[in-house]
């Protein structure tokens, strides 16, 4: 068994997430307590009560889906039986940051105060540049950056993730995203609105890298102890300064999830555990891997969907 640790990213928050770890397990309480010192944040009431208006603020959503990313790995992590080790970590976008503290890149303190930051930054860009994301199903990304290709309306727009073969999400101005919408509906594509409040991973996020990347400085990163897959380039990266460019530059850049699982399944990853709120990523997971293959999606982000993936593991 080769196992795959994934952490989702914004989208996959809901009311009430990573709270029966934290009410049932003191190491889960005290990672909450831990983050919400670190950034400034009430995070326990905003995921209990939010309203989700509150919630989904980036500068609100960043921390608290992390924190709870993270709260889902600490239950996971103690509970995991002798003689099972992760192979690999990836998170999707906002959920790479949860990757990289899982692998040892990072300490709690300085993904929380990373996490935050970011969130500030891009909720500030977001004001200064009002944008939305929107999830085109059914098309391959070839035929969606062909019609962007071809765009000269109002307004800009890019693919900001590319996740499965035929799901890519677009972020960009509204006006656009509700042109090109219209085209890929008429192509026979479903098109879904995202519940973000801003462009993720566009050109409108650009004001954001500079203040990031001086951020970034004084934060050290460590060479991971178990290998990371970026979103930017779909591989595997190790050198400290590398890693901080990269995160640097995500905000801005296209989310390669399909290549990273593409790398991952070419690795012989067999088992991959979706580790948060949800379950996003599991359902990517089945759309990319090819017909006939054989291998396991797991999730978990609460007791009862831990130890159904504890069950398993222990079967395999």
């Amino acid at each position: 068994m080769k196992i795959a640790v994934l952490f989702p990213g914004q989208g996959s928050q809901y009311l009430g997430m990573g709270e029966e770890f934290v009410n049932t397990k003191p190491a889960c309480a005290a990672l909450l307590a831990t983050a919400e010192a670190c950034a400034e944040l009430p995070i326990g009431r905003l995921c209990h009560d939010g309203p989700m208006e509150e919630l989904t603020r980036a500068s609100h959503l960043q921390p608290a889906l992390t924190t709870a990313n993270l709260i889902c790995w600490q239950a996971f992590r103690d509970a995991l039986p002798d003689g099972v080790a992760i192979s690999c970590f990836a998170g999707h976008s906002l959920g790479e940051y949860s990757a990289l503290y899982a692998a040892g890149v990072l300490r709690l303190e300085d993904t929380i105060r990373l996490v935050a930051k970011r969130g500030a930054l891009m909720e500030r860009e977001g004001r200064a540049h009002p944008g939305a994301m929107r999830a085109v199903l059914g098309l391959e990304i070839s035929r969606i950056e062909s019609v962007l290709a071809q765009y000269q309306g109002e307004g800009l727009i890019t693919p900001a993730n590319h996740n499965t073969p035929e799901q890519t999400v677009l972020a960009g101005s509204p006006e656009a995203l509700a042109l090109v919408s219209a085209q890929f509906e008429e192509m026979g594509a479903r098109v879904v609105p995202l519940n973000v409040s801003i462009a993720n991973h566009s050109p409108l996020m650009a004001g954001a890298v500079p203040d990031f990347s001086d951020f970034l400085t004084d934060i050290f990163f460590q060479p991971p102890a178990v290998p990371v897959y970026f979103n930017l380039t779909g591989k595997l990266e190790r050198e400290p300064g590398k890693m901080k460019d990269l995160m640097a530059r995500q905000i801005v850049s296209r989310v390669q999830w399909c290549a990273i699982i593409q790398a991952m399944l070419a690795d012989e990853v067999d088992t991959f555990i979706e580790v948060g709120p949800k379950a996003v990523l599991k359902g990517m997971i089945r759309k990319i891997v090819p017909k006939g293959s054989r291998v396991t999606a797991l999730q978990l982000d609460n007791p009862e969907s831990l130890e159904q993936t504890l069950s398993l593991l222990n079967a395999g």
